[in-house]
């Protein structure tokens, strides 16, 4: 069986140490040839423009495919369509079209900006009138906490690739069956687009239960298990979380998936580690 393809996600940094810690992790993952990487923004729109400026760096001085991800929170339609125009003349053919998070924060009530793109496929279609661009979505196979239902959530996933996506991208999940029943869903629902999975490598429990209780993602007892005791463990976590994350590819690669997305919360090791596990290994430079 041939290895899997895999993109990564990494997030603006705050502060200088935090950006040299990005860049060091693009350097030591680019050689592993990811079919592209996406940098999100942060909460309610906020690092925007942090966003911009690595993602167009990541075009002009890498060989990376970099996706920079739009949001339609805090911004104007017009302002919108010029970062869009400004990241296809920079090369950047790559986007993922997101609602994202109120202004006021996860679990707060989302009000669309009155000048703005109001939903994702709102925004999609806004892009897909600009440039071609290649344009990822999000998905959850647990349910937003805004979607009235799992039939709900695939109908709005439903409404983005009729606008125009290419490609879905799963929220993080734990078990192969999580996975598996939503794809059963999409496909009933007609649709026929890839929905990668996406995969979380944060090897802090207390960061990762908190991530979860917001995002609607159950952690199995027996996952929760693995971490106990390990607070002051950093290296054990490391090595448990790769471990988690490789188990559950390979069970999805045995039932035909061949793409993953990682959120690396840029830590290139635990990349390196999980893709190891993979059969993934970097390409030598001659």
């Amino acid at each position: 069986m041939s290895a899997p393809k895999v993109s990564f996600e990494f997030f603006p940094p705050k502060t200088p140490d935090m950006e040299q810690k990005l860049w060091d992790s693009v350097r030591r993952l680019e050689p592993l040839r990811p079919d592209y990487v996406s940098v999100t923004y942060g909460a309610g729109g906020s690092t925007r423009e942090r966003t911009h400026d690595i993602v167009r760096k990541m075009a002009s001085e890498t060989s990376l495919k970099p996706a920079g991800h739009i949001t339609c929170v805090a911004a104007t339609k017009p302002e919108i369509d010029q970062v869009l125009r400004d990241y296809w003349d920079a090369g950047v053919k790559r986007i993922v079209a997101l609602r994202g998070d109120p202004t006021a924060g996860i679990g707060t009530k989302y009000a669309p900006h009155p000048g703005g793109y109001a939903y994702a496929n709102d925004l999609i279609a806004g892009a897909r009138g600009i440039a071609d661009f290649d344009i990822s979505v999000g998905c959850y196979p647990e349910v937003h906490p805004d979607a009235s239902s799992l039939k709900g959530e695939v109908e709005n996933l439903k409404r983005k690739f009729d606008a125009g996506a290419t490609r879905a991208i799963t929220q993080f999940f734990f078990t192969p069956d999580v996975y598996f029943r939503f794809l059963d869903e999409a496909h009933a629902a007609g649709i026929d687009q890839p929905i990668v999975p996406g995969i979380m490598l944060q090897s802090n429990f207390k960061g990762l239960k908190r991530m979860a209780d917001l995002c609607g993602t159950a952690i199995p007892p027996r996952i929760a298990e693995l971490y106990d005791g390990l607070d002051n463990d950093a290296e054990t976590r490391d090595l448990v979380t790769a471990h988690i994350a490789a188990e559950l590819c390979n069970q999805l690669a045995e039932q035909g998936v061949d793409h993953f997305h990682f959120y690396t919360m840029n830590r290139a090791g635990l990349s390196l580690s999980t893709c190891r596990l993979l059969g993934i290994k970097p390409e030598v430079q001659q």
